[in-house]
């Protein structure tokens, strides 16, 4: 994990990353992070590859220690309206419009991007497990999103959010299939593995 090969020592990098996109329910949550200079942590990585506990700590440490950080969401409403990767977008132009300082240079996690005003933007695959500022905004946001869907979970407890967090596991799909949808749900999606009409809660 290393400092990006645009590092300047004169122009604030802010790495963004969202989570979420793959779901079947809840929103999409992006998170922008601006890191100081002289920033290092061995154990940051794709907050993917982490425990929850190592996302946990490293939530904190991040909060801690980025010169800014700022998260932000697209509900499932307005991922049905916009389609994912919109929605994507558009949460992490969210996040990254409440930095303050704002950014002179954007990282982004992964190959797709609207530019963000005037903003010189990178995409970059895989970013995530590559670059610090762009874990970091990995972590805030898978972090962030984990939690709502936990808590969703205590309103909707038989889709197994807690666990699942609402990607299209076989327990989820099964509830679904079992219990109909749920405001949450992304009606844009394929929620269930044959397409039959949909019964709401």
């Amino acid at each position: 994990m290393t400092l990006s090969p645009y590092y300047h020592p004169t122009i604030t990098e802010a790495g963004c990353d969202e989570a979420g996109r793959g779901c079947l329910a809840g929103p999409v949550y992006a998170a922008a992070v601006i890191l100081p200079k002289d920033y290092r942590n061995d154990s940051l990585n794709d907050s993917k590859k982490l425990t929850p506990r190592q996302r946990e700590r490293l939530r904190r440490e991040i909060i801690a220690e980025a010169i800014a950080w700022e998260i932000a969401s697209c509900t499932n409403s307005e991922i049905d309206a916009m389609n994912i990767l919109r929605a994507s977008i558009t949460a992490m132009h969210r996040a990254i419009s409440r930095l303050n300082p704002q950014p002179q240079l954007l990282l982004i996690d992964g190959n797709r991007f609207c530019p963000y005003e005037k903003v010189p933007h990178h995409t970059i695959v895989r970013g995530d497990a590559t670059y610090l500022s762009i874990a970091a905004a990995s972590i805030l946001a898978k972090t962030e999103r984990d939690r709502f869907m936990e808590e969703l979970d205590l309103l909707f407890p038989q889709y197994g959010w807690r666990h699942n967090k609402g990607y299209p596991t076989p327990e989820h799909r099964r509830a679904i299939t079992d219990h109909g949808i749920t405001p949450y749900h992304r009606l844009s999606f394929n929620l269930r593995e044959t397409q039959t009409e949909l019964r709401f809660l």
